[in-house]
């Protein structure tokens, strides 16, 4: 199932947040720290400390919405290593993230290059 389908941009804030923060203290969150618009319908995605909650920021054209999840056993997987403090996720690292795989290790097929000798 898709929740969102075809997000402009998801942009993971790779610090853990104060899960008390709602859609003001998360869009603060979003231009202060991230540089970025709340308004441009990307995905914004939170993390608490424990790396058992997410929240996902996101504005509809109408309004903000928040998401939230919950596990009840695992942690996410989150990418604490990858450089820089906002991390551009592709949709299917996205998809990877939620189903509790590590996105810095999901790499594909690297592109080889040949050149034929003549």
């Amino acid at each position: 199932m898709k929740m969102f389908v075809g997000p402009p941009a998801i942009y993971l804030h790779k610090a853990p947040v104060d899960f008390r923060k709602s859609i003001n203290g998360l869009s603060a969150i979003v231009e202060s720290e991230m540089a970025l618009s709340p308004f441009s319908g990307a995905l914004f995605v939170f993390c608490n400390r424990q790396r058992d909650k997410l929240k996902v920021l996101y504005w509809d054209k109408t309004g903000f919405c928040l998401w939230y999840k919950r596990l009840e056993k695992a942690k996410f997987k989150w990418p604490r290593k990858m450089p820089g403090n906002t991390i551009t996720l592709t949709e299917q690292q996205w998809a990877w993230l939620l189903d509790g795989l590590d996105i810095t290790l999901m790499k594909g097929h690297q592109p080889l290059h040949f050149s034929s000798v003549t």
